[in-house]
């Protein structure tokens, strides 16, 4: 037992700063990918060299000093598609999560605090979207209102309600018990007082926490839906339908179709997840101390 002590207390410090360092690492290193695309997103019409949506040389041409990332079957520039590109994904992931937030936040801190009937009701409906393959839910939901940009931003956004309803939930069914509602209650707050003045401001870690990952995991639906043709309509650049066009042609070399916005969407799906698991990590030794 006294070796143990004395191994706890030689190690933990190290674990601890080991933690900061991988957490404060990771932050870093997702808010420059998440960063870089953000830019090429806004000054794509100064990055992109050629028009994305014509025949800009040769079809199938390797990447080149003339085409950095070569040219699909049509002849358009692929570097100037994947800038492009980066205006869909982010417009449709971060408008699809915020439809996801003003939906399943609320829902999810008035049944955590009023509990209940209605807390069973939403739960029941809530845990019936949350059983469903997110991917499938989303391709059933895209397909049924048509491929374009706001039906794919509506249909991923039903598919995260469930998240962040159970995720706020669970910490307003703790937050409610604290000391703190119970002072602001014997003060005379009103119920709604309370929910949106004490006990939301303290759910904002975790909000932001699974933002992040939701978006991470958001930019792989997206492309999926994209891949399958229940996204944006020809010829709108976007990643996941890139991908879907050049996918034929990689068995005949032509790998620079799928390589390149495949590369894009693993790092901006990495960029936000490594956000979310960096903010995880500070706010966890934080909350240690």
């Amino acid at each position: 037992m006294v070796r143990l002590e004395i191994v706890k207390k030689i190690y933990e410090p190290l674990i601890g700063i080991f933690g900061v360092r991988v957490g404060r690492g990771m932050l870093i290193t997702g808010m420059l990918i998440v960063l870089a695309v953000v830019i090429m997103a806004v000054f794509a019409p100064l990055i992109a060299p050629y028009n994305p949506t014509i025949s800009a040389g040769k079809p199938f041409q390797p990447p080149t000093k003339e085409h950095l990332f070569g040219t699909n079957r049509l002849g358009q520039d692929m570097f100037s598609r994947i800038v492009y590109g980066s205006r869909i994904i982010l417009l449709v992931v971060i408008s699809a999560t915020l439809i996801s937030m003003s939906v399943g936040i609320p829902l999810g801190l008035i049944s955590g605090y009023v509990g209940g009937k209605l807390d069973r009701a939403f739960s029941m409906v809530m845990d019936s979207i949350y059983a469903f393959p997110s991917l499938v839910l989303a391709i059933a939901i895209a397909a049924m209102l048509g491929p374009n940009i706001t039906n794919t931003a509506l249909a991923i956004s039903i598919v995260y309600i469930p998240t962040y309803f159970r995720m706020i939930r669970g910490q307003t069914l703790s937050l409610k018990e604290q000391l703190f509602v119970e002072a602001a209650r014997a003060l005379g707050a009103r119920d709604r007082e309370i929910m949106f003045r004490y006990i939301l401001p303290n759910l904002a870690p975790t909000i932001v926490v699974v933002f992040s990952l939701s978006v991470a995991d958001a930019i792989l639906t997206e492309a999926g839906l994209s891949f399958l043709g229940l996204s944006v309509v020809p010829p709108t650049p976007d990643w996941g339908y890139d991908l879907r066009v050049g996918q034929p042609f990689l068995l005949n070399g032509y790998w620079w179709l799928v390589f390149f916005p495949g590369l894009m969407v693993m790092l901006l799906a990495m960029g936000f997840a490594f956000i979310g698991e960096g903010l995880g990590e500070r706010f966890a030794l934080g909350g240690e101390r």
